[in-house]
């Protein structure tokens, strides 16, 4: 009996410490750049009507949308209402990977000594580049 007991516990010792080897499987991220993407910096009067639509709707909270039209990739990040003028938006990189499309960006606050004004602001840039079926990863 003991030795059966024995054998029952070897066994599940080894099942145990082989169930845990395995599922401490970790695959690498395939996140390493490509390349730069090309991109320019869209006027707010220059996104497609639609885009611009579902960019006010969104405006008030932080937001990250896309939008493909024509053979165009819209990508648009926006950081919800600011109580005061003087913000902007820059685009700190947008790259390629093997399995998607980078997108970073900051907020820029008011410049020290910058004159601004009381008033809600709702800050956001929309960048348009060549069309590529990959996802978006807002990297902020």
């Amino acid at each position: 009996m003991k030795q059966k007991r024995g054998v029952l516990l070897g066994c599940l010792t080894g099942f145990l410490l082989l169930f845990m080897l395995t599922g401490c499987v970790s695959r690498p991220q395939k996140t390493e750049k490509l390349r730069d993407l090309e991109f320019t910096v869209m006027s707010k009067e220059d996104v497609p009507e639609e885009f611009q639509e579902q960019i006010l709707q969104n405006q008030d909270m932080p937001f990250r949308l896309t939008y493909t039209d024509q053979g165009r990739l819209y990508i648009a990040e926006g950081y919800g209402a600011q109580l005061k003028t003087g913000y902007s938006v820059e685009v700190e990189g947008l790259y390629e990977t093997s399995n998607a499309i980078y997108f970073h960006t900051n907020l820029l606050g008011p410049e020290k000594g910058e004159e601004t004004k009381e008033a809600t602001t709702f800050p956001y840039v929309v960048v348009m580049l060549d069309a590529i079926d990959k996802t978006v990863v807002f990297d902020s």
